[in-house]
């Protein structure tokens, strides 16, 4: 499985749009395996074609902080679920996710804390 996380100095980025590039990690069996950088395109997260980059990149899963709804359709028009509230280390969260440790904040744009971890939720 492929999980994509918006990136700014290997950390998530608080605002998917925005990021500097993503970070694609591959997980199996409860591990990492492997990363990957995908650059971002130009243009706000929910109106490139980012989702569906990295849908074709076989991408199932965004862990994120930051996310308005418009980036959320689009993401899950494309085949792609999306976790919300994760802030941190995007090596850190891979590896939360792998062992079962992340839930979606329920969370858009305007109600995100920007100080909590996604891995309390």
């Amino acid at each position: 499985m492929k999980i994509a996380m918006p990136t700014r100095g290997g950390e998530i980025d608080a605002h998917f749009g925005h990021c500097e590039y993503f970070t694609v990690f591959t997980v199996d069996g409860g591990v990492v395996v492997a990363e990957e950088r995908v650059d971002s395109p130009a243009g706000c997260g929910c109106k490139s074609n980012v989702a569906s980059i990295l849908a074709g990149k076989g991408v199932s899963l965004m862990v994120a902080g930051n996310m308005g709804d418009g980036a959320v359709r689009v993401l899950k028009r494309e085949g792609v679920e999306v976790i919300r509230g994760c802030a941190g280390s995007v090596r850190d969260r891979a590896e939360d996710w792998a062992a079962g440790k992340l839930r979606d904040s329920g969370e858009g744009c305007a109600a995100h804390d920007h100080g909590h971890d996604c891995g309390g939720h």
